[in-house]
């Protein structure tokens, strides 16, 4: 099969190339995708867990991308919940090849059925993000109605799904971003918009909960934002500065196949829009990597053409 490939851990995106791998193995309780379309996280070459198993043995030549929307194409030993020729969707395992190749091996418990009305495009695009933001918001911080929260990145991929879910749970939503985020943080349901390069983050006030993506300095200014008994709560880095008389988490989001399912309704139901910026071939995926411009949306690759 045909798969982007990294090998060298130093070269980073120029590391990458199109090659030849053999069909993956099914362990027990896996699913063999055939992939149809597969997101990637453009810092994901430098996560420990793209270049290693979960023993920690080195695994290159591996495969990143870590979302996939597919069609199973074979069941493991003992694998239950799934049917050969079921289109399905969601994350990938972290130490494992990834979905930018034609067939990906999974944990079936990773994946979601997926709707037929549904393009493969917008759920590939969904599982990580949707989830990250669906675990950060609630799971996490505890979100709820009449409560409000400062979405950081309220454009990208985690934010803009973060401020939907947000506005719909009935929390007063603040965005963050760059001035040209503005009016699609405001389309999407924000409340109000804070450039980060240009606005005093005073202008927020004090909120209940503070939704990370950056790292960094955002996050450590951050807590000053966090009312008593609040939450900031990151997935850039573990914290250094805790709000005063409040918690700071950082997490890594979990699989979860009845979130996914709920996620994917939404999107039925046109509660929650899904951006995409650009679709590439699989041939074009090393070059997605590392984009010439600014891409305001998902970038997703398409393996196979419907």
């Amino acid at each position: 099969m045909q798969a982007i490939t990294a090998q060298d851990r130093d070269a980073g995106p120029s590391g990458l190339t199109l090659t030849v791998l053999p069909y993956p193995h099914a362990a027990e309780n896996d699913v063999v995708v055939r992939v149809h379309a597969a997101g990637f996280t453009r810092g994901e070459l430098d996560w420990p867990a793209s270049w290693t198993d979960r023993a920690g043995r080195d695994r290159t030549p591996s495969v990143p991308g870590h979302e996939v929307s597919g069609v199973v194409a074979e069941l493991g030993y003992g694998t239950t919940g799934l049917t050969v020729g079921q289109r399905v969707f969601g994350p990938t395992d972290w130490t494992r090849n990834g979905s930018l190749a034609e067939y990906v091996a999974v944990e079936a418990r990773n994946l979601a059925p997926l709707p037929a009305d549904i393009d493969h495009t917008v759920a590939a695009a969904l599982p990580i993000s949707g989830l990250t933001a669906w675990q950060g918001l609630f799971d996490h911080a505890r979100l709820t109605t009449g409560q409000s929260v400062l979405v950081h990145g309220a454009a990208g991929a985690v934010g803009s799904l973060a401020v939907q879910l947000a506005r719909e749970a009935g929390a007063h939503v603040i965005g963050t971003g760059r001035a040209a985020d503005r009016d699609t943080a405001l389309a999407l349901g924000a409340h109000a918009f804070l450039d980060l390069d240009t606005e005093g983050w005073q202008q927020a006030g004090e909120v209940d909960v503070v939704f990370d993506v950056i790292g960094g300095d955002v996050l450590d200014r951050s807590a000053a934002l966090v009312r008593p008994g609040g939450t900031l709560v990151t997935i850039a880095a573990p914290p250094k500065v805790r709000p005063k008389d409040g918690q700071a988490l950082f997490f890594v989001v979990e699989p979860d196949r009845a979130r996914l399912a709920d996620l994917a309704q939404r999107v039925r139901d046109g509660r929650l829009s899904v951006r995409i910026g650009e679709v590439r071939p699989l041939s074009e995926a090393v070059a997605a990597f590392a984009p010439a411009r600014r891409i305001p949306g998902r970038t997703i690759i398409r393996v196979v053409e419907e």
